[in-house]
């Protein structure tokens, strides 16, 4: 499970790929990474779920906090690349409707 952070100019915002699984073990490390981008002045987000094979409650959870966090501080959150697995369980707990959802992280980026 890794994570990686890069960030897309022109436009500034923060790509963080989640590679493997966001699971109570890590969703700490994703919650840091992102918040310490965000306390740098960053307020455009796109989290890639390309290479991310499962999200349990706590990963939810994390992305819950850093969507009201971010929107707190009039910055935006978005999420790409899920497959269909996890499109699925986005829509079936309602998350699909606080984020927005975008098929890659280049569609998401270029939304901003």
């Amino acid at each position: 499970m890794s994570f990686t952070v890069r960030k897309d100019e022109p436009k500034g915002v923060v790509v963080v790929g989640v590679d493997g699984q966001l699971i109570v073990g890590n969703r700490h490390d994703l919650k840091k990474k992102v918040l310490d981008a965000l306390d740098a002045g960053d307020r455009g987000f796109v989290i890639d779920f390309t290479a991310t094979g499962y999200i349990d409650s706590s990963g939810l959870g994390v992305l819950v906090s850093l969507a009201k966090k971010i929107r707190e501080l009039d910055g935006d959150l978005r999420l790409a690349g899920l497959n269909r697995d996890l499109r699925t369980l986005f829509e079936l707990t309602k998350l699909d409707t606080l984020f927005t959802i975008m098929d890659s992280a280049e569609e998401a980026v270029a939304a901003f």
